[in-house]
């Protein structure tokens, strides 16, 4: 992976599961910094990308054509979208 530098930094874990992470370095020889790196790793590595919010298409009327509400007063309009009589 070569030299990519690290950064010292601060995270609040649960106690037990520190204390898991610690035996776990322990039963492995290795450094708790490296048992928590690679779960990062695989955390990160299995996280599905999320795609983009997709705004739907709420469009009335037709395409290029005559605004169906423009004939509305804001009363009327007021209460087609409350559903008011």
């Amino acid at each position: 992976m070569g030299n990519m530098g690290t950064v010292k930094t601060t995270v609040d874990i649960q106690d037990e599961l520190l204390a898991r992470a610690k035996r776990h370095a322990r039963r492995t020889g290795r450094p708790l910094r490296a048992v928590v790196e690679e779960g990062l790793r695989q955390v990160l590595s299995n996280a599905a990308p999320q795609p983009p919010y997709r705004l739907p298409d709420e469009s009335v009327g037709e395409s290029g054509g005559q605004d169906p509400l423009e004939a509305y007063s804001w009363q009327d309009l007021r209460g087609v979208i409350y559903g008011e009589p």
